[in-house]
């Protein structure tokens, strides 16, 4: 028998606020409760075990404005049904604008009716998101994050229609579905608020499913939000969640332990931790030496060995390890697999910014015309910050020949427009 669940959508919201434990929330709620003056209101780990059961009792008012005040989310998105029945719309919530980004709250997922599809939907609709995971690659961001968001709608209605372990095999693909579609709008889109938001809806969907390892993986994306915004005591208190899911998964594939570390190093990167980014880059290596045979989920795609050594060169670069970053990123380049397009695009732009940073504009301006020609084709809001980056380091040598020829690659009506409407 499957254990339950219980209330997912406060559990959900809780991990994704940097919560990793109930006590940690009661504790957030007592400091909630100085900061909005009700200091005599007091909130015990039972009663949030309470509250995170399959039958959460309705919460008191206060308790009410203390839960949306940390968690930056309307109660009616929590979980709680009224004692009257029907879900109230509240819009005062006070968005939290740390660890929780977001501005779009996540639809609640329904409960299951007494209508009960066949098991054969549920291997139909995760046969389309298979389909999605590899479109991913190869089509234009906005049309598969149209076509996988219309997916996820469609999945949300059918849970209400399944039970039991079809059930747990639709939360799982409309968990992944809405991975997919957080991982566009940040990286490919570049919509941080709105990819939180759909990595609040997905580790909903994972926490349905029960599929730990796949929270896991949602929330190391969700710490990548706060991570890039500088944010560091954000990004490794969704990283301490992820750990969490990923132990309570039992066996876990080296190379999801690798993405962990990955994932942290890039945090630290971009919060200017350079040093400590390379000693966790060492211990994502030393996590693949050790590697094992535990098989790897369908749906964990988007690592790899030679996408660690990416992970690396940049990381090297930002430390100014200049000849060792232009060494590993060469090598990248060399091993990456021909449908590794967007990645493609960014390690072109870190060996040219390792160029410009060597002060050799015209290897820099090179590096950035390729990324260009594959941005034409595939477009990735990722990697054109890179080049974006790099015609700002080359502003000294804005008059070289080489320099105004990016400009026109850069600037042409194609690129201009793409990146306006982006």
């Amino acid at each position: 028998m499957p254990r339950e669940s219980g209330n997912v959508h406060l559990k959900a919201a809780r991990q994704h606020a940097g919560y990793a434990s109930q006590q940690a929330l009661v504790d957030a709620l007592a400091r909630a409760g100085s900061e909005l003056g009700v200091d005599h209101t007091e909130v015990s780990l039972r009663q949030v075990r309470r509250w995170e059961s399959a039958n959460p009792p309705w919460p008191h008012a206060v308790h009410q404005r203390l839960l949306e005040h940390i968690l930056g989310l309307p109660i009616s998105q929590l979980g709680f049904t009224p004692p009257w029945g029907a879900q109230p719309e509240r819009q005062n919530a006070t968005p939290r604008t740390s660890t929780t980004m977001s501005v779009t709250p996540p639809l609640p997922l329904p409960s299951p009716t007494t209508t009960t599809q066949p098991a054969s939907i549920a291997v139909d609709y995760a046969s389309v998101t298979k389909a999605h995971r590899r479109l991913y690659w190869r089509v234009q961001p906005p049309l598969i994050r149209a076509a996988a968001t219309e997916h996820t709608r469609f999945g949300t209605q059918l849970l209400s229609e399944m039970s039991g372990a079809p059930r747990r095999v639709l939360a799982t693909a409309l968990a992944e579905s809405l991975l997919l579609v957080g991982r566009i709008e940040f990286f490919d889109l570049r919509q941080p608020n709105e990819a939180d938001a759909r990595f609040v809806e997905a580790l909903q969907a994972a926490g349905a499913a029960d599929d730990q390892l796949l929270g896991a993986a949602i929330l190391g994306h969700a710490a990548f939000v706060p991570g890039w915004a500088g944010d560091r005591d954000g990004a490794a208190e969704r990283l301490r969640a992820a750990r969490a899911y990923m132990r309570r998964a039992g066996s876990t594939p080296a190379l999801f332990t690798a993405w962990l570390y990955a994932v942290e190093a890039e945090c630290e990167t971009r919060c200017g931790k350079h040093r400590e980014a390379l000693r966790v880059i060492t211990k994502a290596e030393d996590a693949l030496a050790d590697a094992d045979e535990t098989p790897l989920p369908e749906w964990f795609d988007w690592f790899s060995p030679i996408r660690l050594a990416s992970f690396k060169g940049n990381t090297q670069l930002k430390a100014g390890h200049l000849p060792q970053a232009r060494q590993t990123l060469l090598h990248v380049l060399d091993e990456l697999p021909d449908e590794a397009r967007k990645q493609r695009t960014v390690v072109l732009g870190d060996l040219a910014a390792v160029e410009a940073a060597e002060g050799n504009p015209e290897a820099a301006c090179a590096h950035a015309g390729e990324a260009l020609d594959q941005l034409s084709i595939t477009w990735y809001a990722t990697g054109m910050e890179r080049v974006r980056e790099v015609r700002r380091a080359l502003e000294r040598w804005a008059d070289l020949d080489c320099v105004l020829q990016l400009d026109d690659h850069l600037y042409e009506w194609r690129t201009t427009l793409i990146a306006l409407q982006r």
